[in-house]
């Protein structure tokens, strides 16, 4: 777990508010174990009708979807990335977020904390969440 605090964050009305406009969820660092969180999550997320685009060095599919190397790899429009690595990769994602110029939130999961991420990511217009699992929002938001 990061010891950053999160000084860039999305108030819970804004967090509802994202889970209403988001259709397509990139998932980085989506592993194909069950066990993971990342599998628990996503395998959620895909359950209340996200579609979800896996991003993992191995694998072909995983939760019957189609598994991307990188975020530069994909073609379909995404809404959300929400991430399952450590902090430090979130400013090389932002740098990837800028390239697409689709995607409008930017989400690190419970324990991944990196305001340099965040604060470029605010300053490109997305919505930024951070240290909070996009599951336990959603449930605690739409009551499943």
């Amino acid at each position: 777990m990061e010891c950053e605090f999160p000084t860039v964050n999305e108030k819970s009305d804004e967090i509802k508010k994202i889970f209403k406009e988001v259709k397509t969820i990139a998932v980085i660092g989506l592993s194909p174990k069950p066990e993971k969180d990342s599998y628990k999550v996503a395998k959620y997320l895909q359950s209340v009708g996200y579609k979800i685009i896996p991003i993992y060095p191995k694998e072909d599919i995983i939760l019957e979807e189609k598994v991307y190397r990188s975020l530069s790899d994909i073609e379909e429009r995404i809404d959300m990335v929400d991430i399952f690595r450590k902090s430090s990769i979130a400013d090389q994602i932002v740098d990837e977020i800028k390239r697409r110029k689709d995607v409008r939130v930017l989400w690190l999961q419970k324990g991944i904390v990196n305001n340099n991420a965040a604060n470029r990511a605010k300053k490109l217009g997305l919505k930024v969440v951070q240290n909070k699992c996009s599951m336990v929002e959603h449930r605690i938001n739409f009551n499943n």
